[in-house]
């Protein structure tokens, strides 16, 4: 499949994207780059911090590498929450709402096509809102931790000129005093309820990716590089199914030579142009 490249002005390859997409069932894949409009850097644009992500193995190993991922997780959480969903979100949740797509695959953490209205959602790399117990298994609310973790260690609230990585974590140098809160069920290990560096994507949630994009007709990718296996999977999925992928992002990917339509733009003005073409202004209005 050749892929359509269009960059400046996008309506000639919105006018594709509608004629591809209109009365067939949609799946949608995001990334990084749907969540840049709320203020939340992707890994490889401007602002996007250049610290290496928190691996797991170093994290289960290592109490030092927990104070240091937990000072990080809890400056940035506050900026990381009270980001809002832009555009691209409100018009996916439109176009879910009118039927147009089935559902939404988000390898994000933050939470925003929810809060934007998306009821069909697969969190393929979990949610930064959750966490849990890796020794119990219990599961908590993101603010209550946060509440914890203010109480035992109140001068990390003070700390000013922070730059906000994607996962909603912060490079914080001063953490050997660091207090972690425990599981106040058995004193466990809490972990944020998200996928780290070295772990796999939990089965019954791909599984349930997977499934979305079985019952779909076409696979819209929106805002990712497509850097991570999960996500070229899901694509590799959707060709092998002989389906017309159509990906809008900024910059190459690694699935553009096997786009049927690739429009290279920011993704809130497609999304919200291919919303309003497809009949769904109306709802995209209301939403917000």
């Amino acid at each position: 499949m050749a892929a359509i490249l269009t960059q400046g002005t996008h309506v000639e390859g919105i006018d594709s994207l509608v004629e591809l997409i209109a009365g067939r069932r949609v799946a949608v894949l995001t990334g990084a780059g749907v969540s840049t409009d709320s203020g939340i850097p992707d890994y490889r644009g401007k602002g996007a911090s250049k610290r290496t992500p928190m691996n797991i193995s170093d994290f289960l190993s290592s109490p030092r590498s927990r104070q240091r991922y937990w000072a990080g997780a809890h400056v940035g959480w506050k900026h990381f929450s009270e980001a809002e969903p832009n555009q691209g979100h409100l018009a996916l949740a439109a176009m879910e709402q009118a039927g147009i797509i089935e559902g939404v695959i988000s390898q994000n953490v933050d939470g925003l096509h929810r809060r934007a209205g998306s009821a069909h959602v697969v969190d393929l790399h979990g949610s930064l809102d959750r966490v849990i117990c890796l020794d119990c298994g219990q599961q908590f609310d993101r603010s209550g931790i946060e509440t914890t973790l203010s109480s035992l260690n109140p001068w990390l609230d003070e700390l000013r000129n922070i730059v906000l990585a994607p996962d909603g974590d912060v490079n914080v140098t001063d953490f050997d005093n660091v207090v972690i809160p425990q599981c106040t069920v058995c004193s466990g290990i809490l972990k944020p309820d998200v996928v780290f560096f070295g772990e796999f994507v939990p089965l019954k949630i791909f599984g349930a990716a997977a499934s979305l994009v079985k019952r779909a007709d076409v696979l819209l990718i929106a805002g990712s590089s497509l850097a991570v296996n999960s996500g070229l999977r899901l694509l590799e999925q959707a060709r092998r199914k002989r389906m017309p992928v159509i990906i809008v992002n900024r910059g190459e990917t690694k699935g553009d030579k096997k786009a049927t339509i690739k429009i290279e733009n920011g993704t809130s003005d497609v999304l919200s142009e291919l919303a309003t073409k497809l009949g769904a202004s109306n709802l995209y209005e209301d939403i917000e």
